[in-house]
């Protein structure tokens, strides 16, 4: 059996996975029923929240409380739940958006989303562990989650860093408590009229997609100030979410030892890119976007594999939650949360003035 064939396999569950994965299948679905009839009892009041939210939330609860007492017999569907099937999740990301959505929005959406997510990560980077010492691992998350796509960034970023479950529980977090109150905030800064000076009304959509977290967060931020806004933001979202393909390329080579183990000598660029993990299932995400644009998928399909990876997404966040301890939360303290309140003005500021530049040039 050669590796492309042992990698395939890998994504099949065994008898060992079963009850694990029943458990994490259930759990998902209750988040998933009760993230819709929570919109229905409050009548849409309680924006923003995600089955993701909610997932991570009452795991948590139960991985505090119930799970440990059948944790020996549940972990290995739960470990698959957060290992291949968030692959698995990623992949089938690529069912929500195309490549001529981007080429609606044009190219000052694509500088803006490069250099928000570039700028971003690396001062969360730099602010993380330079200034406020946080392990490296966590920050790496925090920063992938804010500089491209929240919490499916963090756990798309969790098997190229290699990270403990509380670190991507404190990284999801971060990004899903800032990008709240971002999804509140800039609507209410624009019906103030504080942004009207320096961004039009699809700038406004241009800067809300390029820098708030979660993609649900920016619907509701777009969709504030009008539909046709609401649709660029998304777009701009998404050209956002298809950089994370690029981005774990980078950040594997960026983690792969730049020096030979044994000799201790330096290795070269091509022998360093040579021993990177290569993340394939971001890319596998890259060319279903692309069969996503070139076939002419039904409706009904679409529909149905979106729906399948909003499943799967909330499985991985589900099973995230059931494996993480709050004594190990409590451990890392208040600067995570510090390190994304600043990352959060920085995205306000920073990245308004850079859709500002952008829009003169």
């Amino acid at each position: 059996m050669n590796a492309f064939t042992q990698s395939v396999a890998s994504y099949f569950p065994r008898g060992q996975h079963l009850a694990g994965l029943i458990v994490v299948l259930l759990g998902s679905l209750f988040c998933l029923w009760l993230n819709t009839s929570l919109d229905t009892w409050t009548n849409g009041r309680i924006v923003g929240l995600s089955s993701l939210t909610l997932a991570i939330l009452i795991g948590m609860v139960l991985g505090n409380t119930i799970y440990p007492k059948v944790a020996e017999r549940l972990n290995d569907g739960v470990c698959f739940a957060k290992g291949e099937i968030l692959r698995l999740a990623i992949m089938f990301y690529g069912f929500k958006l195309t490549f001529t959505q981007v080429a609606s929005v044009g190219m000052p959406a694509v500088m803006s989303d490069a250099l928000v997510l570039t700028s971003t990560f690396l001062l969360t980077y730099w602010l993380g562990t330079r200034w406020l010492k946080i392990d490296k691992k966590t920050t790496l998350l925090i920063g992938s989650g804010a500089s491209i796509c929240g919490a499916a960034a963090v756990i798309a970023a969790e098997p190229v860093v290699k990270a403990e479950a509380h670190k991507v529980t404190i990284a999801v977090a971060t990004v899903v408590v800032f990008g709240t109150i971002a999804m509140l905030l800039y609507p209410f800064l624009y019906s103030l009229g504080w942004l009207q000076p320096w961004l039009s009304a699809q700038d406004y959509g241009v800067y809300t997609g390029s820098t708030i977290h979660e993609v649900a967060q920016v619907v509701v931020a777009g969709n504030a100030i009008s539909p046709e806004v609401g649709d660029t933001a998304v777009v701009t979202k998404m050209i956002r979410v298809m950089m994370l393909a690029p981005f774990l390329l980078i950040l594997s080579f960026a983690l792969t030892p730049s020096g030979d183990t044994k000799g201790g000598k330096k290795l070269s660029f091509m022998a360093r890119a040579k021993q990177v993990k290569i993340p394939w299932f971001a890319f596998i995400f890259i060319l279903i976007v692309l069969l996503h644009t070139w076939l002419n998928i039904s409706v009904s399909l679409e529909r149905t594999m979106v729906m399948l990876d909003d499943l799967l997404l909330t499985m991985a966040m589900f099973a995230l939650g059931l494996t993480t301890h709050l004594s190990a939360i409590k451990q890392a303290g208040v600067k995570p949360l510090l390190l994304g309140a600043i990352m959060f003005g920085w995205l306000i500021i920073g990245g308004g003035l850079i859709n500002v530049g952008i829009g003169f040039i």
